[in-house]
This record gives C-alpha cells, structure tokens and sequence, in this order.
C-alpha cells in the first residue's frame, strides 16, 4: 500500500529531524522512481523542509515565528492556542518529494522537519509513497 504511519513525542514547541524516519519508509518501499509525500495530520503542527547541519537554523526560524506572530487580546479561540495554529498554517502541513532510483531528492543540507506548535504531544505524520 505504501502508507506509513509514524509517531513521535514532541517538546513544548521545537522541530525534530524525521528525514531518517521517511527514508526508512521508502526503503520498505518498491518504489523507485516516483513521489513522496509526508502529512501531519494536525491543526498545531506541521512540515518543512530546511537545513539539518546547522542546530541554529530551526531555533532561527522558530524566533522569526515567534516575532512575526505576537499574542493578541482579541483572539477568540478558546483553547488559547491561536498562535500554533497562525504557524501551522504558515509552514504549512505537507510536503512532496521527488524519489528518484530509490532516494528522496533533496539538497546537500536539507532535511524533512516535523514542525510542534503546541507540544508537548504525542503527534502522528503520514508517509505516501507512489
């Protein structure tokens, strides 16, 4: 079927590297030329993509979220987590890949992120392989 389902646990708020979680999907796989694509099934959470050889990157990005989105009086959301939900919506809950002769197509210093918002939690992402 190609459909893995993969856990983790998750901090407060923080991205944790899953690219070695996908691949392994892939290697279940018989596909060899095709697509991937990876789905966080959760309105607080999401995926990037983005550099995993410099630990100052994500922490980077999760300060420029936290600056662009300020806690406001007027939201209206009564579980009190607007702002996860304002930077899942921003970076988004998914992401595709090119696979190409049984490897993910990515560049020299990418790595697939699951992005927590609203942790900690115990989180589910999505697999698909054609």
């Amino acid at each position: 079927m190609n459909l893995y389902k993969n856990s983790l646990s998750t901090g407060k708020e923080g991205f944790y590297d899953i690219t070695h979680k996908v691949k392994e999907c892939l290697t279940k796989s018989s596909v060899k030329d095709g697509i991937c694509v990876i789905f966080c099934p959760h309105t607080t959470a999401g995926i990037t993509i983005n550099e995993n050889t410099d630990a100052n990157v994500p922490s980077d990005i999760l300060l420029g979220l936290k600056n662009a989105f300020k806690e406001d009086p007027n939201f209206k959301h009564f579980e009190g987590n607007s702002l996860a939900h304002l930077k899942s919506s921003v970076i988004g809950c998914e992401k595709t890949l090119i696979v190409e002769n049984s490897e993910l197509v990515l560049g020299t210093w990418q790595g697939i992120f699951f992005c927590e918002f609203d942790g900690p939690r115990k989180r589910n992402f999505y697999v698909k392989i054609l």
